[in-house]
């Protein structure tokens, strides 16, 4: 099957596949057991603060599985518009909104059916109007050009097959002065390629991973500015697997809170 993954449409798909399995997974039954933290057990790990989070609507939470607080870079003011690519069950989506207030807009983006509509809820049943959702991928965002004042993301690019597409789409979508602020996994050892073409592991949030240097390069190369680590976090020491704790270790994977302006 490995050979057969090297076509990177094949890979692509299956990689797809996985991804949406897992967090159909983590949408649908969140006390399941994973090997990355989830709910409000993960927010208070990557730093949420606790009143921030008991404000938040309880199905919101309970799916969330991202790996860092990038609020903390504070971009997001009343009247904006906000983009969040793979929003998940919906929790830095809500928490925008109220940032954005009823003169801004929020936007997400996601692939996984179930926390689609898992999100759709937690918007209408809390009244949020000036936030919807679709169904799209990091590297085809079906936006024009100029139509967001910042994206924000967390722990999802790790997951994106082509990054470098889904940078310059996120570059394009951003207006003149525009901020990406997200958080998401980066590696200080490199992974092998074999490794890299098993899709299941991709799931893991590790083998998607690239060096950070790769990383922030790639970044640069979209056209960004001021690109900045703003937090180095030890995300994998809230892992319940060993497995996972071990080879977050081998490889040193972290969460980089990133912050980067279009100019």
């Amino acid at each position: 099957m490995i050979a057969q993954l090297k076509d990177p449409r094949k890979l692509k798909q299956h990689i797809t596949q996985a991804v949406c399995q897992m967090y159909r997974q983590v949408s649908n039954n969140p006390n399941l057991g994973f090997h990355f933290p989830v709910g409000k057990k993960a927010l208070l790990a990557v730093g949420y603060p606790k009143q921030l989070i008991d404000k938040l609507p309880g199905s919101a939470t309970e799916s969330f599985a991202g790996v860092g607080y990038h609020f903390q870079t504070d971009v997001i003011k009343p009247g904006m518009r906000v983009l969040d690519i793979g929003f998940g069950s919906g929790t830095d989506l809500l928490i925008a909104s109220k940032l954005v207030g009823p003169a801004g807009q929020v936007v997400g983006i996601d692939i996984t059916d179930a926390m689609i509509e898992k999100a759709k809820k937690a918007i209408a049943s809390n009244g949020f109007g000036n936030t919807y959702v679709l169904k799209a991928e990091a590297d085809k965002l079906p936006f024009t050009a100029g139509t967001f004042d910042v994206v924000i993301s967390n722990g999802v690019i790790n997951l994106v097959l082509n990054k470098r597409k889904a940078f310059s789409e996120i570059f394009r979508v951003l207006k003149k002065g525009g901020i990406l602020s997200f958080a998401d996994i980066v590696l200080g050892k490199s992974i092998s390629e074999e490794s890299r073409q098993n899709p299941k592991l991709w799931a893991e949030c590790v083998v998607g991973a690239m060096l950070e240097e790769q990383y922030l390069n790639l970044i640069k190369n979209a056209g960004f500015k001021n690109t900045q680590i703003v937090q180095s976090l030890d995300y994998f020491t809230n892992s319940s697997s060993e497995n996972t704790r071990e080879v977050a270790k081998q490889y040193q994977a972290h969460t980089a809170v990133i912050k980067a302006v279009k100019p």
